[in-house]
């Protein structure tokens, strides 16, 4: 393109006009152009370096958290044995000391009754009357039977003496003083028995009066006036409970019998008396398994002399037992597999070996391993399932608790 046209469109040509050496050259604008392109490249290769360190160090980093997440850290502890006992806490019901059913022993109509439900009696008192015409007849009959054999005995005795007397004379036989000497006899004899029947008639007589044998509560009372009462029928007319003591029969697991004895002492509540603790202890145990329930039967005598506690009442009884001599453990020390119950062992050098183990009693948060460890060894407590044979494991520190501390053993009040 020409100057004229140049400067007709009005374009300045490169170092040709007047004041060109105000406008950039070609030569600085290529060394600009590089001076730019240099920077770039810098901060590229900054960037690039930058992104480089990153990436390894984020790979060193996750080399690191891989190499410390590989190791198994577990807690553990120490077989023990119990410092104190277990507390069984079983269900009971209280029974009357002595709970007796009063039958009828003659047989009427109930004349009148003296004592009702609830009454406390002592004992003698008079509970109850039967009329009993039948026997008053029977008895007056006896009586007369009674009297009849006593003068045939008499009139029996004197003939004998007359003619053992005329014997002696040999007026008469042998044969007819020995006839007159078994009657006799047999007058004496019929004699016994009018007077046996006499006496069993006044003992009927005696149970027209019903009286109580014992002292204690009226619990039940089945007739009134005017009633039927048949001696065979074994309906009862009352019933007497002795409340004070009061029996508590308990059934004890197999697993706890063993620790059972006569003499001790237990806790009986009642959940309708809150707050109140009644002291009772082990009269008597039945000394045996019962092969359905495979329970042993315990009988707990219960002090009752202000009458709180009521007969028939479901009751709560707490028993202490003494602490045993088989080592327990934690009940999440253990894992169940196909080969039974297991629990995991740490050596010194970290290593994991499984043993099969022995459980005995639960105590929920413990329980007893008769066998299968020893008490040094170092069991693993929560063990994942993964856990084999063999493998290595870090034992962590245990953790002070912050709450409060536990005191030393001789030191807590």
């Amino acid at each position: 393109m020409s100057e004229e046209r140049h400067h007709a469109l009005g374009i300045h040509s490169l170092g040709s006009e007047p004041g060109g050496a105000d406008l950039p050259s070609r030569d600085r604008i290529v060394r600009r152009m590089r001076w730019v392109t240099l920077a770039v490249l810098v901060l590229l290769a900054l960037g690039a370096a930058r992104t480089i360190i990153a990436r390894v160090q984020n790979a060193s980093e996750l080399r690191e958290g891989t190499t410390q997440r590989a190791v198994q850290y577990v807690q553990t502890a120490v077989p023990s044995t119990p410092e104190k006992g277990q507390t069984l806490s079983l269900p009971g019901t209280l029974q009357g000391y002595v709970q007796s059913p009063l039958s009828a022993r003659a047989s009427g109509y109930l004349k009148l009754w003296t004592k009702d439900i609830g009454s406390r009696v002592e004992k003698g008192d008079l509970l109850a009357e039967i009329e009993t015409p039948e026997i008053d007849q029977q008895l007056s009959q006896a009586v007369a039977a009674r009297e009849q054999a006593a003068a045939a005995m008499e009139l029996a005795r004197s003939t004998q003496s007359r003619w053992e007397a005329l014997r002696q004379k040999d007026v008469v036989s042998q044969q007819d003083l020995d006839e007159k000497r078994g009657a006799a006899a047999q007058a004496r004899a019929n004699f016994a028995a009018a007077q046996a029947n006499e006496q069993r008639l006044r003992q009927l007589e005696g149970f027209k009066r019903i009286v109580a044998p014992f002292a204690g509560v009226i619990t039940r009372r089945n007739v009134d006036v005017g009633d039927l009462i048949d001696a065979g029928s074994g309906r009862p007319l009352f019933v007497l409970s002795q409340t004070d003591p009061l029996r508590v029969y308990l059934n004890v697991p197999q697993s706890y019998a063993q620790r059972i004895k006569p003499g001790q002492h237990v806790v009986v509540t009642q959940s309708e008396l809150a707050g109140q603790n009644f002291k009772g202890v082990i009269a008597r145990t039945a000394a045996s398994i019962d092969l359905t329930t495979r329970t042993m039967q315990v009988e707990i005598s219960l002090p009752n002399a202000d009458k709180q506690l009521l007969p028939g009442a479901y009751v709560q009884v707490d028993l202490q037992l003494p602490p045993g001599d088989t080592l327990v453990l934690p009940a999440n020390a253990l894992m169940f597999r196909k080969e039974g119950a297991l629990v995991a062992v740490v050596d010194e050098a970290g290593k994991v070996s499984l043993r099969k183990v022995t459980v005995g009693r639960n105590y929920g948060q413990t329980v007893e391993v008769p066998q299968g460890v020893t008490a040094t060894d170092r069991v693993v407590l929560n063990p994942a399932d993964s856990l084999a044979n063999g493998d290595i494991v870090t034992v962590a520190a245990k953790t002070p608790a912050k709450d409060a501390a536990v005191p030393a053993r001789g030191q807590e009040k």
